[in-house]
C-alpha cells in the first residue's frame, strides 16, 4: 500500500511534472514521437494499400509483407537501426538520440493494422455500389474518391485508431538507446529503486493510451458515413443495400 501512496504523491508533486526531464516535458517528447512514425506509416501504407484495395489485385502479397514487422519484435528493429552505420544512434532534433532510427522501427511497427484495414476496407465496399458507379459513367478515379473511398473510412480509421494506440504505449522502447518519451522516467525510476517514480510513468502511458483511445474512438464516429441510431435501425440499414448510384452517394454524403 506504501508504494501505491508513494506514486500517487509522485503524480501530484508539482516538481514530478515540471523541468525537461519532467512527466510532462517526457509526455510531449512521446506523443511527437508517436504522431510523427504514425504520420510516415500512414504517408506509405495507406495509399498503398487503398490503391490495391481499388484495383482488388496485390492485397495478400501488401498483408503478408506488412505483417513481417509484426513478427519482428521492435526493439529488435531498433537495436540493428542503431548499431548500423545508418541510421545509427545520431542525434535527430527534438526526436533526440537514435530518433531517426527509433522513427523507423515505430512506423514498421504501424504499419501492419493499417495495411490490412485499410485494403480490408476497400473490399468490403458493397459491390452493387461499385457497379452502379461504374454503371454511371465514372472513371475508376472517381469511383474511388467519390464512393468506395468516403464508405470505407469507418474501418480505415479503425486500423489508424489501432495503430496509434499501439505505437503510443510501444514508444516507450525509445529510452533503451537513450531517447527521449516517458520511457525514461520509468527505466530511471526502476534503476534507481525509485519504483514509485517508475510506476507512476507507466501510470501515465496508459491514461493518455485511454485517452487517445477515446479520441480516435470520436473521430471514427464522424467519419462514419452512415448515420448510427438504434440497433432497430442499424437492422433496417444493413437489410437495405443501396442498389442506384444516387442512393449510394447520399449514404455517403455526396
Amino acid at each position: 500500500m506504501k508504494l501505491f501512496a508513494d506514486t500517487w504523491s509522485y503524480l501530484l508533486d508539482g516538481s514530478s511534472w515540471s523541468g525537461p526531464g519532467g512527466l510532462l516535458a517526457r509526455l510531449v517528447e512521446q506523443l511527437l514521437l508517436t504522431v510523427t512514425a504514425l504520420g510516415l506509416a500512414m504517408a506509405i501504407g495507406l495509399p498503398i494499400a487503398l490503391w490495391l484495395g481499388h484495383l482488388g489485385r496485390g492485397g495478400f502479397l501488401a498483408i503478408n509483407i506488412s505483417n513481417v514487422g509484426r513478427a519482428i519484435p521492435t526493439f529488435a528493429i531498433l537495436a540493428v537501426l542503431v548499431t548500423a552505420d545508418w541510421p545509427g544512434s545520431d542525434t535527430l532534433g527534438p526526436y533526440g538520440r537514435a530518433g531517426l532510427a527509433t522513427l523507423i522501427a515505430l512506423g514498421v511497427f504501424a504499419l501492419p493494422p493499417l495495411i490490412t484495414n485499410a485494403y480490408i476496407a476497400m473490399r468490403e465496399v458493397p459491390p452493387d455500389i461499385v457497379q452502379a458507379a461504374d454503371g454511371m459513367g465514372m472513371s475508376g478515379w472517381q469511383r474511388f474518391r467519390k464512393v468506395e473511398l468516403p464508405l470505407a473510412l469507418p474501418l480505415v480509421m479503425s486500423g489508424i485508431r489501432l495503430a496509434l494506440v499501439q505505437v503510443w504505449a510501444t514508444a516507450t522502447i525509445a529510452a533503451l538507446v537513450a531517447g527521449p518519451g516517458l520511457g525514461r522516467i520509468i527505466t530511471e525510476g526502476f534503476a534507481r529503486d525509485r519504483y514509485s517514480q517508475g510506476i507512476a510513468g507507466a501510470v501515465v502511458v496508459a491514461a493518455v493510451a485511454l485517452v487517445l483511445e477515446l479520441l480516435a474512438a470520436l473521430v471514427q464516429r464522424a467519419l462514419d458515413p452512415v448515420p448510427r441510431g438504434s440497433s432497430r435501425d442499424r437492422d433496417e440499414e444493413e437489410s437495405v443495400l443501396p442498389s442506384t448510384l444516387s442512393e449510394a452517394t447520399e449514404a455517403v454524403g455526396r
